[in-house]
């Protein structure tokens, strides 16, 4: 369920001239903009972008850029953007990085649905006149390239039915695999990249009624280098999407100096989605409620949007 309040009814012409009037002058309005942008849904934020630059011959996020700066205009520039253009402009991002930021690229692939999927991978070669796969493969290299380029190359039946007697059979197959720790077994992934959500939480819940275990635990070295983490990441992004978002909130939360990027991009893609659900998981999994902890560990006009997001007017 949703946490974005948004407006009933709504002009967007009038919006736009809001924004602009809050844009003018010395100093811009921010409480203006937020009073606007997170309240508006992503049918409204577009129609709203489109009158901007209908009047005044300007793109409303580069306005936004223009007049703010730091975690708020990041964060409201994100959300102001097409969903799938935002999506596609996280993995260009976390692609540019020194390190290929690989849980950004996964957390998209794996939570997405395939038409979203999709959509992305339009969007990305709009933008950056390359396609996704072609950019992943030249930026990774060995296990986890081919990782990488599976889980966003994948089309998937999103239906809720599964083969029981698979499931059966592809958990006997992980656990032989993990049994001899040939983690980079072709197995493994073809397992993850061509079935259904629906279907590979059955071979997961297989796994662990079989052999007492979840395949995440089974799936462990010392250290655990890049590629099992990827693994990792993927199952518990296609297990219980909800519950790892959550745990990511709680590590933002936790160092939001270094990890701020994660906090503005899961508010922001799940507010319109399933964020209350994940906020209950977080008051679950940390007795305190995701409200008072980004209240607690953030500041200014960048805490007040994402409060906004979160459901708090």
């Amino acid at each position: 369920m949703a946490t974005l309040i948004a407006a009933k009814d709504s002009s967007p012409v009038e919006d736009a001239e809001i924004i602009k009037r809050a844009c003018k002058g010395l100093g811009t309005d921010e409480t203006a903009l937020i009073s606007i942008l997170a309240h508006r849904n992503v049918a409204q934020r577009k129609l709203v972008r489109l009158a901007y630059e209908d009047i005044y011959h300007e793109d409303l996020i580069q306005q936004l850029k223009s007049e703010l700066s730091g975690s708020f205009e990041s964060a409201i520039s994100y959300w102001t953007m097409d969903p799938a253009e935002r999506d596609a402009t996280f993995i260009n991002e976390a692609l540019k990085k020194a390190t290929p930021d690989y849980k950004v690229i996964i957390e998209i692939a794996c939570t997405r649905t395939s038409e979203e999927l999709l959509s992305v991978k339009r969007s990305y070669q709009f933008l950056y006149k390359h396609c996704l796969e072609e950019d992943v493969a030249s930026q990774t290299n060995g296990d986890i390239r081919k990782l990488l380029v599976a889980v966003i190359s994948i089309y998937r039946y999103e239906g809720d039915e599964f083969d029981e007697s698979m499931a059966h059979s592809e958990a006997n197959i992980l656990n032989q695999v993990i049994e001899k720790k040939a983690f980079n077994d072709d197995e493994i992934i073809r397992i993850l990249s061509t079935r259904s959500k629906q279907q590979l939480r059955g071979t997961f819940n297989a796994f662990r009624n079989i052999y007492g275990s979840t395949i995440t635990k089974g799936l462990f070295a010392n250290p655990i280098d890049e590629y099992i983490g990827a693994l990792r990441t993927a199952i518990r992004c296609i297990k219980n999407p909800q519950r790892y978002l959550a745990k990511v909130l709680w590590h933002a939360l936790s160092d939001v100096v270094t990890e701020e990027h994660a906090l503005s991009r899961v508010i922001i893609t799940r507010a319109e989605k399933d964020l209350n659900e994940i906020k209950e998981l977080y008051f679950k999994r940390n007795s305190v409620t995701l409200d008072n902890s980004v209240a607690r560990e953030i500041t200014g006009y960048y805490k007040t949007f994402l409060l906004a997001l979160l459901g708090n007017n």
